[in-house]
């Protein structure tokens, strides 16, 4: 297994969006993670916290066409996916591609759409395919959606329905930067110069090696059990009117094994599992009204709560 070309991946990634964005290193390493596993996601922080520009270095990192779009309420879904348009000098119609033709798409303030258009990413995200007017077009590998939100604002907001939410591989929030980091931030060199000079540091034939050996990383029957005991807990909480689907556990269990390869190890131990659950689980939830815990509170107390496997000597 080449767990050397995962931490080199690792250390390359983040150098290279370390230029760019202080001190979120773990962010970057997650959303590493969820490209990886084939998964998208989802970025949600206060305005300003530098969402966009993060992803925007991730992009330029990682390689490939990318494309961001703007959600707004008047977007249609023929906006994300395209239109067959009459050539007259053919005298045909002719397929023009929308902006989800591209292997990274950046989905600003995906909740001021509709959710007529927010469901024009249902398909994609999940089949990696998009069909306009009974054609079905295949994704280029590697695709992957990455998609910012903004909790405070929910004026002229729609809400993400629990399937839409259900298919982001992981949901981040960045927070603010230290009070040293952000007076570097101050006094360097402006980001959007900064982010136009990043060159690629991740090619496609490594992205593709990589997906393909990270399910060969052991996963012992302990180790297992311990992700369905946390899986079920959400499942019995009373606090909860919607539990963890089975996406979310295969989700949990890849995310483990891939946290597990990036530190150099070929096997998954509890900690991988715990540190991946807070990004991969809290979104797929349904608080009971009126619920004092947030989604990531509540996972965290789980995980305190759920007795952990020992090594057997």
């Amino acid at each position: 297994m080449e767990l050397s070309l995962f931490t080199e991946v690792r250390r390359r990634v983040l150098e290279n969006c370390g230029r760019v964005i202080v001190g979120k290193d773990d962010a970057v390493e997650q959303i590493l993670i969820c490209l990886i596993a084939s998964g998208h996601v989802l970025l949600e922080d206060l305005p300003g916290t530098g969402k966009t520009m993060l992803l925007r270095a991730f992009s330029k990192s990682i390689g490939g066409s990318f494309r961001r779009i703007q959600f707004t309420p008047d977007l249609m879904p023929s906006d994300l996916t395209g239109i067959h348009f009459y050539n007259q000098k053919s005298g045909e119609f002719e397929f023009r591609p929308g902006p989800l033709f591209a292997n990274v798409i950046l989905a600003d303030e995906i909740n001021r759409a509709t959710p007529r258009s927010q469901s024009a990413l249902l398909e994609v995200m999940e089949e990696k395919q998009i069909t306009v007017d009974g054609t079905t077009f295949p994704m280029q590998e590697p695709y992957m959606v990455m998609a910012t939100q903004n909790p405070v604002e929910s004026f002229g907001t729609f809400p993400l329905p629990e399937a839409q939410m259900d298919r982001f591989f992981m949901r981040l929030s960045l927070g603010y930067m230290t009070r040293e980091q952000e007076i570097g931030v101050l006094r360097r060199e402006d980001s959007k110069v900064l982010t136009a000079e990043l060159s690629q540091a991740v090619t496609t034939d490594e992205i593709a090696r990589l997906r393909a050996a990270y399910p060969a990383v052991s996963v012992s029957d302990d180790i297992a059990g311990y992700i369905m005991d946390i899986v079920q807990a959400t499942r019995d909480s009373s606090l909860l009117t919607c539990g963890v689907s089975t996406r979310g556990s295969l989700a949990l269990y890849r995310a483990s094994q891939i946290c597990a390869a990036l530190t150099g190890r070929d096997y998954v131990i509890p900690e991988d599992v715990k540190k991946e659950a807070p990004a991969v689980l809290p979104h797929r939830l349904t608080l009971i009204t009126g619920s004092h815990l947030s989604a990531e509170q509540l996972v965290r107390n789980l995980l305190d709560e759920v007795p952990v496997p020992l090594e057997k000597l």
